[in-house]
C-alpha cells in the first residue's frame, strides 16, 4: 500500500487526513521513530490488556514531507492488514484503536476527513 494524502485502517468509517498543524516534535513525542529513508513510523499494540502480547496492532508510516501517510491495522507479526471492525472477537482492538486515533487528532497529528 502507497502513501496517500487520506486512508482509513481496512473497515474503518471513518477516514483521516495529515493536520495541517503536524509538527516533526509531535511525531517524536507521540512515539513515532524516524526510518532509514527519513519517514516517520509508529507501531502500537491494540491489545488493551498488554502492549507486550503478539495482538493485532496499529501501524502508521508518515512521509519525511508530512504530506501523505499509511494506516493499517494488522496482525501481530504486522506482515499482513487484517480488519478488527468485521467481529465481535475484535471489539477490544477496536476501542483501542479509537483511544490511540482519538490522541492522535488531539495531539494536531491528524484530522477526521470531513
Amino acid at each position: 500500500m502507497a502513501l496517500s494524502t487520506t486512508g482509513a485502517a481496512l473497515g474503518d468509517q471513518n477516514t483521516y487526513q495529515i493536520s495541517p498543524q503536524i509538527k516533526r516534535y509531535t511525531l517524536m513525542d507521540v512515539g513515532f521513530i524516524k526510518t532509514n529513508n527519513g519517514n516517520f513510523q509508529l507501531e502500537r499494540s491494540l491489545d488493551p490488556n498488554s502492549p507486550y502480547t503478539a495482538a493485532n496492532k496499529l501501524k502508521i508510516t508518515v512521509s519525511k514531507d508530512l504530506d501523505k501517510f499509511q494506516i493499517s491495522a494488522t496482525t501481530g507479526n504486522g506482515m499482513k492488514a487484517v480488519d478488527i471492525f468485521k467481529h465481535d472477537a475484535t471489539k477490544d482492538n477496536v476501542e483501542q484503536y479509537e483511544y490511540l486515533m482519538d490522541n492522535l487528532i488531539d495531539r494536531g497529528v491528524f484530522e477526521l476527513k470531513k
